[in-house]
């Protein structure tokens, strides 16, 4: 395996996080806007770009791991892009680090992204139940009970009157 398929495999990754950055932005503005039939349209088309990632992904293991076999070291379970690194010739080692510094950076924003719709979608369905909670009453205030319609209340001890006589 080359370092060259490496290389391209590495910004196609890029590429994709990208457009899965660029999906997650729109998603803001949707979950801004309350369009629920955007959102889930664009929920699909984030399940695949994942699916795409992770294809790609298992090719670009499956390559480090053929050429670090290749050179003749031992691989680990997953080997890591530094390790890889490592192991490439002197005029690779620069090109691989810039697109893993450029692959790292896309993820770093897409996280970033991604937290905020995750605000943005907890702080919404903290209104929905806060106006649900508005609306709909209580199931312990609906009705009074018999010691509050004689007008003792929960818990207190039974009033005796004063006048206790017996016939």
């Amino acid at each position: 395996m080359s370092i060259e398929s490496i290389l391209t495999m590495l910004n196609h990754l890029e590429k994709l996080h990208k457009s899965l950055l660029r999906l997650s932005n729109d998603k803001t503005e949707l979950l801004k806007s309350g369009d629920i039939d955007g959102i889930d349209q664009l929920l699909k088309e984030e399940q695949a770009h994942l699916a795409a990632i992770v294809q790609m992904d298992q090719k670009r293991v499956h390559a480090v791991k053929q050429y670090i076999t290749e050179q003749g070291s031992s691989v680990l379970a997953e080997p890591t892009m530094t390790q890889l690194i490592e192991l490439a010739n002197e005029p690779d080692k620069e090109p691989l680090a810039e697109a893993r510094e450029r692959l790292l950076h896309a993820i770093h924003e897409l996280k970033r992204q991604n937290e905020l719709n995750q605000q943005m979608t907890y702080q919404s369905l903290q209104f929905v139940n806060l106006s649900l909670d508005m609306i709909r009453p209580r199931p312990e205030n609906v009705n009074y009970t018999k010691n509050e319609v004689r007008g003792q209340s929960p818990g207190a001890k039974p009033k005796l009157s004063s006048f206790d006589s017996q016939a």
